[in-house]
């Protein structure tokens, strides 16, 4: 039996508490050149039916070769996924009729998967880690794509998807609640786009999940589930579990039965609604495919497939606390994105510097997170270099500039001096802050005469501080050292 939900994730219903179980089947699309048994193209957004080869079509007599490339990447996943990987898997036909899918049947993996149990670590928050299991991950053939919108009186059938190679991994019904189910797939994603195995854009429907959830009272054995088909996007997961969770609640507090079956989500309505009754593996008749050796590699193509992997983000973030000092929370943040997470490490690193990678962090998740996005970027993808990055970084911590006016030299850097260095801007522009404390102790002299009322006050209220520091940082065009600011007027004032 598998880990009950925290009280917090319970679902309150009318007459008691629920708790939400969720598995997850994951279609990933294989990143190939070509499809899984043919050497037709898998490249996204062609004309119709432009990228089909004759085995692709199931034109009588075409044969299926396997894709080495594919297979290789199914391995690498499995690896990633800290999987059994097995060296002996067999293609199987399951056989069922759509307008889709010209063979009349998916060559796909049943009863002997190319990978089986692994484990995915989540980060569902924080402060919160789950660990969920993989049941398997098998190979299989897309289907093509029925166009419903060409005519008004016929669908069309666009196969250039159909035989694209897919890799399903199906977790373990170790989920306990709509946040956990986003998490997982977020984290399975970037695990998949670290390894190079799939690049999970999801738009183009090169991710996508059936979501199984079903509903208990807490401690009792599993409720009957419902599958809920091609969710294509992180934020729908989410929606999709709580509806139907809510929708199975209903019913079994009103003495229904849930039916076991394939539903459809609809965000725009917020629902879900019934596909068809769901059918079981019986019904697809599944039968080794004929025209398919069984798929046999021995340990050495493994062992040199897992030497080339590249690190993955678990290893990756504990990395970042080891060597950077990070805590979990921004080294998470960081690896979620493996572009950024390479930025970072250019910025940390510049030039042999030894800057503070914490400063470093706060301003790349900060500062220049929310400038690139303003132009639609993420932060791997803006004309700042890493070493611009690391030289405003230095000049916080020389004393050179304060970090107001870096956040004002940042704003030129993505603005009108997008060529030049921070060292540059800063000198052009003469924004060095002032560290001569003569200087200073002028200002603050004159804005002391200029208000004597204001001194009684904060001997009085400390407080009133703030507000001399103010005066002296606007008469100085913000440019004083705040620290020495704060300094002079303590001891001038006597607080």
């Amino acid at each position: 039996m598998s880990a009950h939900a925290k009280p917090s994730k319970l679902i309150r219903g009318a007459t008691g508490d629920w708790e939400i179980v969720v598995g997850m089947e994951i279609h990933a699309q294989v990143s190939s050149k070509s499809k899984l048994f043919s050497g037709a193209s898998t490249e996204f957004g062609g004309d119709p039916n432009s990228h089909v080869s004759l085995v692709d079509a199931a034109m009588p007599g075409m044969l299926p070769v396997i894709n080495e490339e594919c297979v290789k990447q199914a391995v690498r996943t499995g690896l990633g996924l800290k999987a059994q990987i097995n060296n002996r898997s067999v293609f199987d036909r399951k056989n069922y009729f759509y307008p889709d899918l010209p063979q009349g049947y998916q060559i796909s993996q049943y009863k002997n998967p190319i990978v089986g149990e692994g484990e995915v670590i989540v980060d569902v928050s924080p402060t919160e880690q789950i660990t969920v299991g993989i049941e398997r991950l098998h190979l299989e053939q897309d289907a093509g794509k029925s166009l419903h919108d060409q005519s008004p009186d016929s669908s069309f059938v666009d196969l250039n998807r159909s035989g694209v190679a897919l890799m399903e991994i199906v977790s373990k019904p170790d989920l306990r609640s709509a946040e956990e189910a986003r998490a997982y797939v977020t984290k399975l994603r970037t695990i998949l786009r670290y390894l190079g195995t799939c690049d999970g854009n999801m738009e183009q429907g090169s991710l996508r999940a059936d979501v199984n959830v079903s509903v208990r009272r807490p401690g009792e054995p599993f409720g009957t589930r419902c599958e809920i088909k091609n969710v294509n996007s992180i934020r729908f997961i989410g929606q999709a579990v709580d509806v139907e969770a809510r929708r199975q609640i209903g019913i079994l507090e009103d003495g229904g039965v849930i039916d076991q079956e394939t539903r459809l989500f609809d965000p725009g309505r917020g629902e879900t609604r019934a596909m068809r009754s769901k059918e079981e593996a019986h019904d697809y008749r599944y039968f080794p495919d004929p025209d398919l050796l069984p798929l046999e590699f021995d340990q050495a193509f493994v062992d040199e497939l897992a030497s080339a992997l590249p690190e993955l983000p678990d290893a990756k973030k504990a990395r970042f606390m080891r060597d950077y000092g990070l805590p979990s929370y921004d080294a998470g943040v960081l690896v979620a994105d493996r572009d950024v997470a390479d930025y970072y490490e250019a910025c940390v690193t510049s030039g042999g510097g030894k800057r503070d990678a914490k400063v470093v962090a706060n301003w790349v998740m900060g500062d220049i997170a929310a400038a690139a996005n303003a132009s639609g970027l993420s932060v791997a993808q803006t004309h700042v270099p890493a070493a611009h990055v690391a030289e405003l970084v230095d000049l916080i911590g020389e004393n050179v500039i304060s970090g107001k006016i870096a956040k004002d030299v940042l704003a030129l850097m993505f603005g009108e001096e997008r060529a030049a260095s921070p060292r540059e801007i800063v000198e052009r522009r003469g924004l060095k802050q002032v560290t001569d404390t003569g200087a200073i102790e002028k200002a603050v002299d004159a804005i002391i005469a200029a208000n004597p009322d204001k001194v009684e006050q904060a001997k009085a209220k400390p407080t009133m501080l703030g507000w001399f520091v103010g005066q002296v940082m606007k008469s100085t065009g913000g440019k004083a050292n705040p620290q020495a600011v704060n300094d002079l007027l303590k001891s001038k004032l006597g607080l």
